[in-house]
């Protein structure tokens, strides 16, 4: 089998069969309360709970088995943001052969790491995944080791596409699979195994606004390449749809939606705080559109892809943090008080009487910006939605304070 081989449902079987018993068939499950917030009955499929910690290991492990020995005689060779390097890190272990994998500079400790307990060789090279993609393609012509691409590959895909078949055959009356996009791997599989025996099911894309490169290759009919901001789903963070996914995204997908990066955010910390489940930025934009409103007239089951679980522990904190202020439950007021003994314990006060928690201050009686006899407070506060948070201020102006909510 080579990667000319298009991608048709009978490959997505094959690869199914090859992968049995090699990785984790990952669950389904139900959650009440987001169906609650949704309006429509909600499930996850939990692939942040897969072997290496994402789905990547499908397509990875498809591809390599299927080679001859001989095509992975002088190893293989891969660029990648996270978890595709960890697919092919542990693919390559299993099967006994050398690997090189080209990552971000950027790319968080814990990816790299993981990548290199698998045995893998890790080169830390460019600002992206593009360019350490473009230092991996050049690096395998002069090695002569395979590469593995990391979704612009039909062997690729269709590892990917086993999802679609797990989805069916534990919810043949599926309704809506939404289902996160970087390059179009993913959602190339899971579309081509769902769309051909239910076409009716409805399959919606989801990238990140800060990378919304199939979003807009899609509005103009062409592979566009955009520039990329920042952003915590860095593992669909890709400047350029695959030019194999792309007709497939084209031809299968109902919709592409975009997503903020707060609502990212809110998506992380409400699948911690309610499902218990630790997924990455990119696992958890399926759920910010959910919640964010950004698909559109949803009825019947849904299923948010749950696409990976490697988030750094360092940008767990950040997230949480941006995840509270989205959901109104923290905030950040500066108030000016007389430099008076007790002005501060009086103000105190007045935040216990709304029962709001008082996390940080800091108290400036210096800034040059200040009139005499003046003195600044930066308070940020613990509350409990956006609510709340108009009754902390409404009070607090009430009784004589000038409000600013900082950002």
């Amino acid at each position: 089998m080579t990667t000319d081989t298009l991608l048709d449902y009978a490959l997505i079987h094959e690869a199914q069969y090859c992968l049995k018993k090699r990785i984790r068939r990952t669950e389904l499950i139900h959650s009440h309360h987001f169906s609650e917030v949704a309006g429509v009955p909600v499930w996850f499929k939990c692939e942040n709970l897969q072997r290496t910690g994402a789905f990547k290991i499908r397509g990875a492990l498809n591809f390599m088995t299927s080679q001859p020995r001989e095509a992975l005689s002088n190893g293989v060779i891969t660029a990648s943001a996270g978890n595709h390097a960890q697919g092919v890190a542990f693919s390559a272990d299993l099967l006994g052969v050398k690997v090189t994998v080209y990552m971000p500079e950027s790319t968080p400790p814990q990816k790299v790491f993981a990548t290199r307990d698998y045995g893998a060789e890790v080169v830390l090279v460019g600002r992206n995944f593009d360019e350490a993609y473009a230092a991996a393609v050049e690096a395998g012509r002069e090695s002569g080791a395979l590469f593995v691409h990391p979704f612009d590959d039909y062997l690729v895909m269709a590892g990917q596409g086993t999802i679609g078949l797990e989805i069916l055959e534990e919810m043949p009356d599926v309704a809506n699979v939404l289902v996160p996009i970087g390059g179009g791997g993913l959602i190339a599989g899971v579309a081509t195994a769902i769309k051909e025996t239910h076409p009716h099911v409805r399959i919606i894309g989801v990238e990140a606004k800060a990378a919304p490169s199939m979003h807009y290759s899609l509005q103009k009919g062409r592979i566009l390449e955009v520039p990329l901001s920042v952003s915590l789903a860095d593992g669909i963070a890709v400047k350029k749809a695959g030019s194999k996914t792309f007709p497939i995204v084209r031809a299968l997908v109902d919709e592409v939606v975009l997503v903020e990066e707060e609502d990212i955010s809110l998506a992380i910390v409400s699948l911690l705080e309610r499902t218990k489940l630790l997924v990455e930025g990119a696992g958890a934009v399926p759920l910010a559109a959910l919640l964010a409103g950004a698909v559109k007239n949803l009825g019947g089951k849904t299923v948010c892809l749950l696409s990976g679980g490697n988030i750094d522990v360092k940008t767990i904190s950040v997230v949480v943090e941006r995840g509270l202020v989205a959901a109104g439950r923290y905030l950040k007021l500066k108030i000016e008080l007389d430099d008076v003994p007790g002005a501060l314990a009086r103000l105190a006060t007045e935040i216990a009487k709304v029962r709001a928690n008082i996390s940080i201050i800091n108290h400036d009686r210096r800034a040059k910006s200040l009139p005499i006899g003046k003195t600044e407070v930066l308070i940020e506060l613990e509350t409990r939605g956006y609510e709340h948070i108009g009754e902390v201020c409404t009070y607090l102006q009430s009784v004589g304070y000038a409000v600013e909510i900082m950002k």
